[in-house]
């Protein structure tokens, strides 16, 4: 059987309620099925990645900390076989050997261009951090490989601008003043776009042209003002577009549009930048430490970590090479309970619709049938997976000619209630 069928078989498998280790138990089929995404067409953005983002990223991490012989001889044997060998499975020794044995056990001994790409991704950087020593003994345990290329962003000028210029937002009405903060969540590390509302406090026009799907309305509807309910958000990336949605949830609770926030980071180090508590921390002092409005913000954040009205949370599903459809029991409880769950950010988007092929225009309300409450995805757009879209719309953006689902130059707001 060829790397491709086997891994459509394994991923139709999945999706038809068969769980293969981290689930749930059966669950609602989906309303159609698409081929899953492969890294193994040349020039695709899945194969990019493998072949050139990679390598790339593995020489980064080696020159970004003083390494010894050990983790420069692991680097080098995963680069070899990221470019030319077969994927291995992880050594007995390692604690979750059992749990990747089971997520692997139909790529193990395959070229890394034959798995579905989500699972790849996903198994790349648990390698990364086995070859720096992240969960072994020693004195690199726990150290963040990405801890440089965070911090750097964090005290950016870019970010200090961008805090510099809440102090605009500070006297725009309050339901103006969110539209900002959302559109700013939305676009993250193009968060400048939010905060340079023009008179009046309308969102400015790149935010709202760019979107190729608003539904921040429903969105609004499931966060009426006056509430008191809880509302899981969870994260992507740390840094730049990590502050962005803290200063958005400080807003919401501050106008009652929720009582409590739960905020869901990574467990450990993933996809680069992704956030995790250490992150998470070095947002919120950033903040605190920053004069004017931005300051005030991060005050009231800090006071609402004290008081439990905003908690952060770090489940071990989130680092699994898994779609949500695969959530364990008491994840799903958990946004069950949730008025509504915001998922931030491509990788979740994935993981939340399927990494495949689906046509452009299937409704995003069917790909989400599953999810266990109101959900909404506030994405920009850097991978191929799309649905959800109008049919001129798409019409459109095809016409466009430009690599509009994965240059990031463009977003969306997708809400199912």
């Amino acid at each position: 059987m060829s790397g491709e069928r086997e891994a459509r078989t394994v991923a139709e498998k999945t999706a038809h309620g068969t769980d293969d280790g981290g689930g749930s138990g059966p669950r609602r089929a989906p309303v159609q099925s698409a081929q899953v995404i492969l890294s193994n067409e040349p020039g695709s953005f899945a194969w990019s990645v493998l072949a050139n983002r990679h390598p790339a990223l593995i020489r980064q991490v080696r020159d970004a900390f003083p390494y010894g012989p050990r983790q420069h001889q692991a680097l080098d044997a995963l680069l070899e076989q990221n470019n030319n060998g077969v994927i291995e499975p992880p050594a007995p020794s390692e604690s979750d050997h059992e749990q990747w044995s089971v997520w692997g056990r139909e790529f193990f001994g395959r070229s890394w261009f034959d798995a579905p790409f989500l699972w790849a991704e996903s198994y790349f950087y648990r390698r990364l951090l086995d070859a720096i020593g992240y969960f072994g003994t020693g004195p690199w345990r726990g150290v963040d490989p990405f801890a440089p290329f965070k911090q750097a962003e964090l005290r950016g000028t870019a970010v200090g601008e961008e805090l510099r210029a809440l102090d605009a937002l500070a006297d725009v009405p309050a339901d103006e003043r969110a539209t900002a903060l959302l559109y700013a969540s939305v676009w993250g590390n193009r968060a400048d776009l939010g905060f340079r509302v023009t008179e009046g406090g309308a969102a400015p026009d790149a935010a709202v042209d760019d979107l190729v799907a608003d539904g921040s309305a429903l969105l609004w509807q499931l966060l009426p003002a006056g509430g008191d309910a809880t509302v899981a958000v969870v994260a992507d990336n740390a840094g730049r577009e990590l502050i962005p949605d803290l200063i958005l949830i400080d807003h919401l609770l501050l106008h009652r549009h929720a009582g409590r926030f739960v905020l869901h980071v990574k467990p450990y180090p993933y996809y680069v930048s992704d956030a995790m508590t250490a992150d998470v921390v070095g947002c919120l002092r950033r903040l605190v430490e920053a004069p004017g409005e931005a300051g005030r913000i991060g005050s009231r954040l800090w006071d609402a970590m004290a008081t439990g009205r905003l908690e952060v949370r770090a489940h071990p599903f989130f680092c699994a090479p898994l779609p949500y459809e695969e959530m364990p029991a008491d994840l799903r409880a958990e946004f069950a309970s949730a008025a509504v769950t915001i998922l931030k950010g491509d990788l979740n988007y994935r993981r939340l619709v399927g990494d495949r092929k689906w046509n452009a225009t299937t409704p995003f309300a069917d790909r989400t049938a599953y999810f266990p409450g109101a959900v909404a995805a506030l994405r920009t757009l850097k991978s191929d997976v799309m649905v959800g879209l109008e049919q001129r719309t798409l019409d459109a953006l095809e016409r466009s000619g430009t690599a509009w689902r994965t240059s990031g130059t463009h977003a969306l707001i997708q809400v199912r209630g």
